[in-house]
């Protein structure tokens, strides 16, 4: 087994992968044209979103990511040599501030935000080995 791609249900896929690509500098790897579903260029595993409506299609229900509500129990971590410049940037393109960078014991520079629907961020430093 490997992980192939993360999948996000989102209200506007159009607009999520927009926000992606000012807030994090991610490229478009794929988009459908229908515009229901687009991946982003993250390496080896892929940073995936379907229009939510696509839950009930495939014949499952999900509570939906929404802003306003406490976040889902999962993040999504994005690695970079300049967090705060990343954090910077983020909160520019209108991600949510949620804590900003900060040394851990373990040596890395953690910081999080929000995305436009409610999904929280890591931006991280690499680990060092």
């Amino acid at each position: 087994m490997k992980l192939g791609y993360i999948i996000f249900y989102v209200p506007d896929v159009s607009a999520t992968v927009a926000f992606y690509e000012k807030a994090f500098g991610l490229a478009r790897r794929f988009v459908h044209e229908s515009g229901t579903y687009a991946e982003m260029e993250t390496g080896a595993t892929a940073l995936a979103f379907v229009e939510e409506g696509a839950a009930k299609e495939h014949g499952f229900t999900v509570r939906h990511l929404r802003p306003k509500t406490n976040p889902a129990a999962v993040e999504v971590a994005l690695v970079t040599a300049d967090v705060a410049g990343a954090y910077a940037r983020a909160v520019d393109a209108s991600a949510e501030a949620t804590q900003p960078p900060k040394q851990k014991p373990w040596g890395q520079t953690v910081a999080y935000v929000r995305d436009l629907n409610g999904v929280l961020v890591e931006l991280c430093s690499p680990m060092e080995g």
